[in-house]
C-alpha cells in the first residue's frame, strides 16, 4: 500500500473508531478494492470517451461538437482520476473525494450527451459505470 493510501485509509479507520484486526482487515481489502475497481473503470471510461470523441470530425454540428468535446473532457477527467487513485499522490480524504465527485459529475453529463448519438450507447454505458464506480468508492470513504 502506498503511503498515501496507507494515510487516507488511516484517516477513515479512525474516524470509524476502535476495530477489531479482523474487521480492520476486511476493511482494508474492501477500501482497496473498491479503490482498484474504481481506477479500472475510470480507464474504461477514458479509452471509450477518447475513442467517441476521435470518432466525431471537428467543425460538424453543433450536437456533434459537444459529443466531441464532452468526450474529450471526460476522457482528461477520467485518466486525472485514474492516477489520483493508481499513485502516491498526497491528497487527503477530502481532495480524493472531490476528484471522484468531479468524475461522477463529467461522467454523468457525458453519458447523457452520449444517450443522443446512435452508436455511442457503449460509451454511455462506460461513463455510467465509472460515475457509479466513483458513487460507491466514495461510500468507503464515508
Amino acid at each position: 500500500m502506498t503511503s498515501a493510501t496507507s494515510q487516507t485509509y488511516q484517516g477513515h479507520q479512525a474516524y470509524q473508531g476502535h476495530q477489531t484486526y479482523q474487521t480492520s482487515q476486511q476493511e482494508l481489502f474492501r477500501f482497496l478494492e473498491d479503490r482498484f475497481a474504481c481506477a479500472q473503470a475510470c480507464t474504461e471510461c477514458a479509452r471509450e470517451c477518447a475513442l467517441r470523441a476521435g470518432l466525431v470530425e471537428p467543425g460538424g454540428t453543433a450536437q456533434q461538437e459537444l459529443l466531441r468535446r464532452k468526450g474529450i473532457m471526460c476522457a482528461e477527467v477520467c485518466d486525472a482520476t485514474c492516477r489520483v487513485l493508481s499513485e502516491d499522490n498526497r491528497l487527503d480524504e477530502a481532495g480524493i473525494r472531490a476528484q471522484l465527485e468531479w468524475c461522477r459529475t463529467v461522467c454523468l453529463e457525458c453519458a447523457h450527451v452520449f444517450d443522443k448519438h446512435p452508436g455511442a450507447e457503449r460509451s454511455a454505458a462506460a461513463c455510467r459505470a465509472c460515475a457509479e464506480a466513483c458513487t460507491e468508492f466514495m461510500a468507503t470513504l464515508a
